[in-house]
């Protein structure tokens, strides 16, 4: 049996590949229902990057190619394909946006003003509009998958390995797994991976009920949903803390409902719901997927690794990890969760710009001494 601990959208995907591949899966969570923390509250808008070309630049397109087949064929009631308008954030990247065209993800169509203008909005002067993106309903897509799955409500305290696989300890009770995915996001305090450099990333939404109408979706350096049921979205991955509600002063909207009156009427707009939660990225941005390296064993065997010496990876058995998605989860994770099942059950390797082995090599040459104590 393989155990995905955490059931957020990287941990019921995870699950979701897992038991499509002939896995016997049991997904956990301290909750008893999935996505109770960032990715509930996450927008969950599936979009392309836009940019110049680069590694996360292509696999987060990749990533869109996939999670918008994945979710318009396996579930389309709970993904609204209203497409999204990609305008500049600022004059800088106004000024960008003639170089990013050269990479955009295909289909998109370059809107100007006045076509930008005929949907309702203001102070916008260009954007891309992908036709393929929108949104999903992030918790009750979740919900609707773990119907199928299952979900053991077990807070786990603690992992210990065995010779066969893990044991997850709990409050009251434990269980043997042969295999264990560790899908905790921002808070992964289970095993010693601090080589990946996991951190938070303070996300925040509003849902809001109003009588604008608008069929699309529009992204600047933050979100407004189309309208749906009479109520709209707004929403944004902004805020690298620990203390996000000390800074925002416990008010996480106001500067989000300033930008959108900026760009189009929000007099109507009555505040329904208001969701954050902590995204977990890693120490490069990029996602991570794949085995968990025995750090204590590496530096205790070979400790000359932290003055640039070499020495064979040695990682923990029957363990992989699903983290660091960041602002995109829900881009990221269905692509990613179909690699680590197949990594799991087909020994498949994973590719290169999200497997943690990368992170491993540069960290183990900062650490300092006192850190090996």
């Amino acid at each position: 049996m393989i155990a995905v601990v955490g059931a957020g959208v990287a941990g019921v995907m995870s699950a979701y590949f897992l038991k499509r591949a002939g896995a016997e899966v049991l997904l956990i969570d301290r909750a008893s229902l999935p996505a109770q923390g960032a990715s509930g509250a996450a927008g969950a808008f599936i979009s392309p990057k836009i940019g110049k070309s680069s590694a996360l630049h292509n696999l987060t397109n990749e990533a869109f190619n996939f999670a918008y087949h994945f979710y318009k064929n396996e579930f389309p009631n709970y993904f609204h394909q209203t497409g999204i308008l990609r305008v500049p954030k600022n004059s800088e990247d106004e000024n960008r946006f003639e170089i990013y065209e050269a990479y955009n993800y295909s289909p998109y169509e370059r809107w100007g003003e006045s076509k930008i203008k005929s949907f309702g909005f203001k102070n916008i002067s260009k954007g891309f509009y992908f036709p393929e993106a929108g949104d999903v309903d992030a918790q009750a897509l979740c919900e609707e998958i773990v119907k199928e799955l299952g979900l053991y409500q077990m807070g786990v305290k603690s992992i210990k390995p065995l010779k066969q696989g893990w044991r997850l300890y709990g409050d009251k009770e434990s269980i043997d797994v042969e295999h264990l995915v560790l899908a905790t996001g921002y808070e992964s305090n289970l095993l010693d991976i601090s080589y990946m450099g996991i951190r938070g990333l303070w996300g925040s939404r509003g849902d809001y009920e109003t009588s604008y109408n608008s069929p699309i979706t529009i992204h600047k350096d933050f979100t407004l949903s189309s309208t749906r049921n009479s109520y709209v979205k707004i929403g944004a991955t902004h805020m690298r803390s620990t203390t996000p509600c000390m800074i925002c002063n416990g008010r996480p909207l106001d500067s989000l409902e300033l930008k959108a009156k900026e760009i189009t009427k929000t007099d109507d707009f009555r505040l329904i719901h208001t969701l954050c939660g902590m995204r977990s990225t890693s120490r490069d941005s990029f996602p991570i997927v794949g085995k968990i390296i025995d750090v204590k064993t590496m530096l205790e065997d070979n400790p000359q690794i932290t003055k640039g010496a070499k020495a064979p990876l040695v990682y923990h058995k029957n363990i992989s990890i699903l983290n660091g998605l960041g602002g995109r989860g829900f881009v990221f994770a269905p692509l990613l969760a179909l690699w680590l099942s197949q990594n799991i059950t087909k020994n498949r390797a994973i590719d290169p710009r999200v497997n943690p082995d990368r992170l491993f090599w540069k960290w183990v040459r900062r650490i300092k001494k006192e850190d090996l104590i």
